[in-house]
């Protein structure tokens, strides 16, 4: 049996959502672009038009349930797409915030391990290390044999082999003052170089 949806126009969550992302919903008129181009959509339970209809809707409960906010993958398809120039990635990045602000992690703990696994192979070798970071994650992940079939295409293109371990210094340096800033735990550094100019001096 099909639950009751009461639609709420202008809900808090709605304003939250508008005001994180720095997006006006109402632009939207639900052309649909954005899930045909979206790569991942085919395993989304809501695809990004659908999302974001029910936004404008109000319903929080519903869009906060959905899968679709943590496979989303900012590859910014959508929203270079949307005729209404509206950044749908940034609306669903303030959708996880505001999940992750109610209930303290994030749905999918696949996804955000994953996202944790991402952020430490490449503070390991200043970019990312496919057979690291697949490696890591099918072991603990315990998915042990995911994607075994896309090694023969991966080793035909040259894309399991260990990367020189260039720019790691930068890049922790950079993931250590994101971790303090979400912690609330960083201020903003005035007149100070950038960690990046280090790199940028060298040939």
């Amino acid at each position: 049996m099909l639950s009751v949806i009461t639609p709420v126009v202008r809900s808090n969550f709605r304003l939250f959502i508008e005001k994180q992302s720095g997006q006006n919903l109402s632009r939207c008129y639900q052309c649909g672009k954005c899930t045909a181009g979206c790569p991942v959509s085919y395993a989304m339970d809501l695809g990004p038009r659908q999302v974001m209809r029910a936004i404008q809707l109000g319903l929080k409960e519903e869009v906060l349930a959905s899968k679709a906010i943590w496979l989303c993958v900012h590859c910014q398809t959508c929203s270079a797409r949307c005729p209404r120039e509206i950044d749908i990635a940034r609306v669903m990045e303030a959708c996880r915030l505001q999940f992750q602000l109610e209930k303290g992690a994030a749905a999918d703990k696949d996804v955000a391990l994953f996202h944790k696994l991402f952020l430490e192979a490449m503070g390991r070798w200043g970019r990312l290390s496919e057979v690291d970071l697949a490696a890591n994650y099918n072991f603990r992940s315990g998915h042990f044999f995911a994607n075994l079939g896309l090694v023969p295409g991966l080793l035909s293109r040259g894309k399991l082999s260990l990367p020189k371990n260039k720019g790691a210094g930068v890049v922790k340096q950079i993931v250590s003052l994101s971790e303090k800033a979400s912690k609330g735990g960083a201020a903003p550094r005035k007149n100070t170089a950038s960690p990046l100019g280090e790199v940028n001096k060298k040939p």
